[in-house]
């Protein structure tokens, strides 16, 4: 077993996200109920950090207030990258504060807008990296398209000896399918010092974070690599198109999960749950159902075709058609619907039957 060490993780999200075309900063950017950051925050909790340090900039105090209001399981803190300086200099503002600089300790680095990782690979990643003794471990992907990924580039011994990026990178170069994916584990010892030689000498005169792999392979430290087990995993969100593709694995992760646990879909394809949600055993849901928000639904409760639930309480053994409902309850054993709409505030007692059309307020 490797040994324990220190763990912090970074993750990088300072970023504009122009390609958004919002005000909203990117970070904050809804997937199946949640913002996109919590997603991330998620995947690194399995490899059990001491503490997680979120680097921000763009609209900094949105997205603090956001993150500072839901639990997240650990501890986290919150750095500013005043400028825009590439992501060399916001992983150098992540690790300002840290008590000791030389402690023998890992950090792992992470881009805020990859909300597909799954804990287990990055869990994966950080034993491997303490097993291997290596300086630091890249997370690698093989892929078909790697077009706008940097590369990584591989030495005589096969390891990892620098990541070039795509503007950058010579024609022959261009031609390589293994792509960085922006997740590294580094000795913390060594990559304080690696960063402050950081030089803004490329394309977009910036301080890159993949410079460092090149600063530690040349002084001679090894820098490992593993290849996620799903390139899926890996990608990044940038734009309404890319988030679209994003919530759609989510949903599908989704509903598998619920299906694996007791839950019946006729079509899982066009059923809608937010990861936020919580559904008992023995549930059919029909084609056309959206649940979202902190909705519960009760065990052997059938909601049918149409049906859109927001924030609400659903009993056990209830039958809900063509039903519209917001932060609403429904007691045991009652039938709503079809085309039923409860307001906000609607509470039906256990056996209630509302017949066709129902149309409720705060006060039934």
């Amino acid at each position: 077993m490797p040994q324990r060490r220190h763990l912090t993780a970074v993750i990088l999200a300072a970023g504009e996200g122009s390609r958004m075309l919002s005000d909203r900063p990117k970070p904050l950017h809804f997937l199946c109920g949640r913002p996109m950051l919590m997603y991330v925050l998620d995947s690194v909790r399995g490899a059990d950090p001491d503490r997680a340090v979120i680097v921000v900039g763009h609209k900094a105090d949105l997205v603090t207030a956001k993150i500072s209001s839901v639990e997240t399981g650990m501890p986290i803190e919150f750095r500013t990258q005043a400028q825009q300086r590439g992501t060399g200099d916001a992983a150098m503002a992540g690790l300002v504060g840290i008590e000791d600089p030389d402690d023998d300790g890992d950090v792992i680095v992470l881009p805020g807008d990859a909300p597909l990782l799954r804990a287990e690979t990055v869990e994966a990643l950080v034993e491997h990296h303490r097993t291997s003794g290596a300086a630091a471990t890249v997370l690698t992907a093989e892929l078909p398209d790697p077009t706008g990924y940097g590369r990584i580039l591989r030495g005589r011994d096969s390891r990892v000896a620098r990541i070039v990026e795509q503007g950058d990178a010579t024609d022959e170069e261009l031609e390589l399918t293994e792509v960085n994916t922006s997740v590294y584990v580094f000795r913390q010892s060594l990559l304080v010092p690696s960063l402050r030689r950081l030089q803004p000498d490329n394309s977009q005169g910036e301080y890159y974070l993949t410079d460092v792999v090149s600063v530690l392979a040349t002084a001679g430290h090894p820098v490992e690599s593993m290849v996620a087990p799903d390139p899926l995993e890996t990608a990044g969100v940038n734009d309404r198109l890319q988030l679209a593709q994003a919530e759609a694995e989510l949903r599908r992760r989704t509903n598998e999960r619920l299906q694996r646990n007791g839950v019946t879909m006729l079509d899982p394809a066009a059923t809608y749950v937010d990861t936020t949600v919580d559904v008992g055993r023995d549930v059919t849901l029909f084609p056309g159902v959206i649940l979202q928000g902190d909705t519960m639904v009760g065990e052997g409760t059938e909601i049918g075709p149409g049906s859109r639930l927001v924030d609400c309480s659903i009993g056990s053994g209830c039958i809900l058609e063509s039903t519209t409902a917001r932060r609403a309850t429904v007691g045991d054993d009652s039938v709503v619907g079809p085309y039923a709409v409860l307001a906000e505030g609607t509470k039906l007692p256990d056996r209630t039957i509302t017949g066709p059309f129902y149309t409720s307020g705060a006060e039934s």
